[in-house]
């Protein structure tokens, strides 16, 4: 098997590579968006406190 064979996967490369495409995509997004998520979070609970020191 060579290296060329491989990765046309016997005709079903579209199919193959697409689908670790759009899984990598959406674990990107998921990181992204925790992160995201994370960071607003975080600003929402330093808020917090400030306004509860204040009072």
């Amino acid at each position: 098997m060579s290296v060329v064979e491989f990765f046309n996967m016997g005709g079903y490369a579209f199919y193959v590579w697409g689908s670790y495409g759009v899984t990598l995509l959406a674990f990107v997004i998921e990181i992204l968006m925790v992160r995201h998520k994370r960071k607003i979070t975080l600003q929402q609970v330093r808020l917090m406190r400030e306004a509860g020191e204040e009072a």
